[in-house]
């Protein structure tokens, strides 16, 4: 937590403590006073925040107009508002398991009201595998004080969500740098449940993006893969060539065979 932030909010629900820190130019959630849980520029409100959530925009190079997303985990917000601000037909679903956390992204984040916004006050693993919607993306970022939600390792959400997704729809996770270690086995649950059809990237920060494609993973080049990076990046202000490049780098023989 930068030490020049000022706490102004402090509350407690039944999960623990949640605070709100303002400095000159950001608002962050956190839920324990040292690690940033959702982070917002000031002076933009609509922008996606972290490093790793501009990385998980990725999945939309393969889908470049989404009709519904899921968003598991609300947090502040940030990755919500910046899919509703750029694609303006886009019906979004949100799952958070605390009520005042979402509340919090209204009054503090400026999460907007809109009808093309759902949020379900739920655990994300109820939710999944009860729910009817079919979505083109979901991203799956889930977090508490003690740092990745294991339930992200566990195979009955990943099946869930792979049934949870529309026709070639995809499954984008963030792997916090803190469980890296975990990840050889949260990347064994992939490949069996989505078949190999898996592409996965280290951002700067260590942490690991992975995508999971429910059907054929898309062949395209560089120059293509580059190119429908800098449109993204330009739609939705967000710095998305430079994860471009590493998920070139790193899956070029499963993206391409020239």
């Amino acid at each position: 937590m930068n030490k020049s932030a000022t706490c102004i909010h402090t509350s407690h629900d039944e999960h623990g403590p949640i605070y709100v820190y303002e400095d000159a130019t950001s608002r962050i959630l956190s839920f324990d006073g040292r690690i940033q849980q959702g982070y917002m520029q000031l002076d933009d409100i609509h922008g996606p925040g972290h490093g790793y959530t501009q990385a998980m925009m990725t999945s939309l190079l393969f889908i470049p107009e989404p009709e519904t997303i899921t968003v598991m985990g609300l947090g502040a917000g940030s990755m919500v508002k910046n899919l509703l601000h750029s694609f303006n037909r886009l019906q979004l679903h949100a799952v958070e398991n605390r009520q005042h956390v979402a509340d919090i992204a209204r009054k503090y984040f400026y999460l907007p009201e809109t009808e093309r916004l759902q949020i379900h006050i739920d655990h994300a693993h109820e939710y999944i595998k009860n729910t009817t919607v079919k979505s083109n993306i979901i991203f799956s970022d889930l977090y508490n004080s003690e740092g990745m939600d294991s339930i992200q390792l566990q195979a009955d959400y990943l099946h869930d969500c792979n049934h949870a997704l529309a026709e070639n729809g995809i499954l984008a996770l963030n792997i916090w740098h803190s469980a890296v270690s975990s990840s050889p086995q949260l990347m064994k649950q992939l490949s069996q449940e989505f078949e190999n059809r898996v592409l996965s990237f280290n951002t700067e920060n260590g942490n690991i993006i992975v995508l999971a494609f429910k059907n054929t993973i898309p062949e395209i080049t560089r120059k293509a893969l580059l190119d429908k990076g800098k449109q993204l990046q330009q739609k939705m202000n967000i710095s998305l060539q430079r994860y471009c490049k590493l998920l070139w780098i790193m899956q070029k023989n499963k993206l391409s065979k020239n």
